[in-house]
């Protein structure tokens, strides 16, 4: 059989990272006060440090660190001096407990990332795919750093009145293809980028199955890929009883089924709040796929 997972040398600021040998592991840092799946839990610098090292100890290659929610619905603004105050001293005391943690910056904005990747992160993890600060395409490229580029449909504010998607897959790749050329136009290099097809992000319920269900099509734009399905509302809808969603907090055993279903489906990086049940269900998914030659 085919492999299902093509083999890439991910170059980070300073390092590179091999994929699609087995799943890398990013743990979620939500240094916020309203993140839809932790909001506030992690808001105090020492909740945000201990759980980061936490993920480490637990097995976590990627510690992904956001100071700004991009819940459904209104928000209120988040400066870029109030995310900065939010993530940088979080980054700068795992890196001094454990200085060769890979940190990855969730942020839109581009001089949150440089300010960022000074501090010592080697990734820039932007949502919007380079849409939403005119700056961060060329910052990233001046940085010289790994970056993760996601398709969202429009806004975290409009979501609820997007127009239903026949068939999500298209527009997607489609679009990811253009959010990397958009990078490779800007100076990204090819080995720094990977795709993110954005669970969730401005998809309804029945938009996100199919996505999952054709993950593997994705592969066709030739760049690693990410899958962050972790917590997601689709999953609370899903294993409700009522139809009704379950609390983000209980969605621990659909999430790892996604989990599971996007590893097969040739995802390099999965993203996750709970690192040590995502590593092991990444250790069972690698193993199917090394037991079918895939990998």
């Amino acid at each position: 059989m085919p492999e299902i997972r093509p083999r890439f040398e991910w170059q980070l600021r300073s390092r590179k990272l091999t994929l699609g040998g087995r799943t890398i592991v990013m743990g979620i840092v939500n240094v916020t006060p309203d993140s839809f799946s932790d909001g506030g839990q992690f808001l105090a610098h020492d909740q945000a440090i201990t759980h980061s090292l936490q993920m480490l100890a637990e097995g976590a290659d990627i510690i992904d660190i956001g100071g700004e929610s991009t819940r459904p619905g209104k928000k209120e603004p988040v400066t870029e001096q109030m995310e900065l105050d939010r993530v940088l001293p979080v980054i700068e005391a795992v890196l001094k407990a454990s200085p060769t943690a890979l940190i990855s910056i969730d942020t839109y904005k581009a001089g949150v990332a440089r300010k960022a990747v000074a501090a010592g992160a080697e990734i820039v993890n932007d949502v919007s795919g380079l849409h939403w600060d005119v700056a961060m395409a060329h910052t990233i490229a001046e940085l010289k750093c790994g970056a993760v580029l996601m398709q969202m449909r429009g806004r975290p504010e409009g979501w609820r009145n997007l127009p239903a998607l026949p068939d999500p897959v298209p527009l997607v790749k489609k679009e990811l293809g253009e959010i990397a050329d958009t990078a490779l136009t800007a100076g990204i290099a090819r080995e720094r980028i990977v795709l993110d097809p954005g669970f969730g992000f401005g998809k309804n319920y029945d938009e996100n199955y199919p996505l999952l269900a054709h993950f593997d099509e994705l592969h066709e734009l030739g760049f690693p890929l990410l899958s962050g399905t972790s917590r997601k509302s689709f999953i609370g809808k899903t294993v409700s009883a009522d139809g009704k969603n379950v609390p983000a907090d209980e969605r621990l055993n659909g999430t790892i089924a996604t989990i599971t279903a996007s590893i097969l489906k040739g995802a390099h990086i999965i993203r996750a709040h709970d690192v040590k049940p995502a590593v092991e269900a990444a250790r069972v998914a690698d193993a199917i796929l090394k037991a079918e030659n895939r990998v």
